[in-house]
């Protein structure tokens, strides 16, 4: 029995060929059409700075701080610029409280706190306070939850200090 299709070596090989580019090309089109994504190996790889990460959370603090500051000036306006501005400082103080709680649970808690450590409860109850502190400065416009965030990750500081190379 002959096969229905009946192929030549060439005609089969250009059509794995052909099939093989467009499959290339969709796969690359979903790599280059995808947003950056900033993460961090799971392996020692040793080129991340554990203080400049404290230092980054530092920074978002004092974004909220600054944010809910702002919130509480505009929160009594009405006019359209006022609302705008009001609209963005909340999304800034949401962006920089999750920018925490990423960098504490997807870096510091499943890179540098390890179970093997003698004061791990306390790393883990320390850590795990910022991750709240941060939770709650995302629900409220109240400066004071944005400073406790900021003690939180002040109180984390001993345990990354600054390297000099």
């Amino acid at each position: 029995m002959q096969p229905i299709y009946s192929h030549s070596t060439t005609e089969k090989y250009t059509m794995i060929k052909t099939l093989l580019i467009a499959f290339i090309a969709v796969t690359s089109a979903g790599f280059i059409a995808s947003p950056a994504v900033q993460a961090h190996c799971e392996i020692p790889c040793g080129i991340y700075d554990d203080h400049a990460r404290v230092q980054s959370m530092l920074e978002d603090a004092d974004t909220i701080i600054k944010s809910a500051k702002l919130i509480g000036e505009l929160a009594g306006k009405s006019d359209a610029q006022s609302q705008n501005q009001l609209v963005r400082w909340v999304m800034n103080k949401e962006k920089h409280a999750q920018s925490i709680i990423d960098t504490i649970s997807n870096y510091f808690l499943t890179q540098r706190v390890k179970s093997d450590q003698s004061d791990y409860a306390e790393r883990l109850k320390k850590h795990h306070t910022v991750i709240v502190a941060a939770m709650k400065a995302k629900q409220n416009a109240d400066g004071e939850f944005a400073k406790n965030l900021k003690a939180s990750i002040e109180a984390l500081a001993t345990y990354y200090p600054e390297h000099k190379h």
